[in-house]
């Protein structure tokens, strides 16, 4: 994807319906190792994970995922962090609800390596660390 989908889930969405595929296709956002967002469009919609709502008080990405889930943002006090969204989204392609539960709600680990986790789950993991590499050159 386009790096201006980082900052514009519109054009996350826009780019993965263009995306030609037999397979399910999903997107999968790590912004600023503080959150991470997971799309995936359906002829219906668009399924929406946000791994912390309280992003949305700082980032607009993240204030457009709870817009379009609509869920109110945190109080900007609130230290708790809460995901917000559709666990079910991944479960076709091998990661139940409580498994992705689980993993968001670990803490002690970066978005990316939570993605990567997700990754491994849904049988992926090789090819996404490929991805990440050439991304980092």
């Amino acid at each position: 994807m386009d790096s201006s989908a980082l900052a514009d889930l519109d054009a996350a969405i826009t780019e993965l319906r263009k995306a030609r595929s037999t397979g399910a296709v999903f997107g999968m956002l790590a912004v600023d190792d503080e959150f991470f967002v997971l799309i995936r469009p359906a002829p219906t919609g668009v399924a929406l994970l946000l791994s912390d709502a309280g992003a949305g008080l700082d980032y607009d990405v993240a204030a457009d995922v709870l817009d379009q889930l609509r869920v109110e943002p945190p109080d900007p006090d609130d230290e708790d962090i809460w995901p917000a969204g559709d666990f079910t989204m991944l479960a076709d392609l091998g990661l139940p609800e409580p498994e992705l539960q689980l993993i968001v709600d670990d803490i002690d680990l970066y978005p990316d390596e939570q993605l990567m986790m997700i990754a491994q789950r849904c049988g992926f993991a090789e090819e996404l660390s490929k991805v990440t590499e050439r991304l980092q050159q």
